[in-house]
């Protein structure tokens, strides 16, 4: 299911800065060729055995597509009036701190941009949220993938936009682990089986439980006579 009039755009007024977060871009990026190793489900082999006994003399061409609609998507980026863009910065950090202080929160939303149960399989949801307070704001564009029974992954794009210095940094972390290791983890952590299906169904449960197998911090400075950022679905 495609929601495509759902999006999310930050917008800095003074130098026409623009980062958006739209389905179409994000599903641009599934594999379309197979090249990253297509995922099966926990009983496809049994499955492919049983149709080899059932199916002889007949040759089947398939397509290579990614099914579970993996992403690596980052956002939409539409430099400034001066140049201004996102570059790689090693030394940049999202200042975890300040979003932990209870600060009032004055807008907050959440929108689905596309997402499959893969055919009973499990689910594959990406989703962007926000949270706008008086002096910063933070995105987090969030792709969850559970093909039960065999893989879990997360790739997570947190912005965080510091109004005052009109500074955004954005970054990338890519998580997966086998459906096996984390079920044990999740033993490990003192939960029952009932607790652990529930679990399962929350990536924010699961999330720090992966291994992170990708990392990148970026960063750029807005330079305007006053700053405003402005929220849109």
């Amino acid at each position: 299911m495609i929601f495509g009039d759902n999006h999310l755009t930050l917008h800095h007024t003074p130098t026409a800065y623009t980062l958006t977060f739209t389905p179409e871009p994000a599903l641009d990026l599934v594999d379309k060729t197979g090249s990253t190793g297509l995922l099966k489900v926990h009983y496809a082999t049994a499955w492919s055995a049983t149709r080899e006994k059932t199916s002889a003399g007949i040759k089947e061409v398939v397509k290579p597509f990614d099914w579970s609609y993996t992403t690596s998507y980052r956002g939409t980026e539409t430099p400034g009036l001066g140049g201004q863009k996102l570059q790689r910065d090693d030394k940049a950090r999202i200042p975890v701190e300040l979003l932990q202080r209870r600060d009032p929160i004055l807008f907050a939303d959440e929108v689905v941009l596309y997402e499959s149960e893969l055919d009973d399989n499990g689910v594959s949801v990406l989703t962007v949220k926000v949270r706008v307070m008086e002096q910063r704001m933070l995105v987090l564009c969030r792709f969850f993938l559970r093909l039960d029974n065999v893989l879990v992954r997360v790739r997570d794009t947190r912005v965080y936009v510091d109004f005052g210095e009109e500074r955004v940094v954005r970054e990338y972390t890519a998580r997966e682990g086998e459906f096996g290791e984390v079920k044990k983890k999740l033993y490990m952590e003192g939960l029952m089986p009932d607790q652990i299906t529930i679990a399962f169904r929350d990536a924010n449960q699961i999330a720090h439980l992966l291994p992170v197998v990708e990392h990148e911090v970026e960063s750029v400075c807005l330079e305007g006579e006053t700053g405003q950022t402005q929220e849109g679905r």
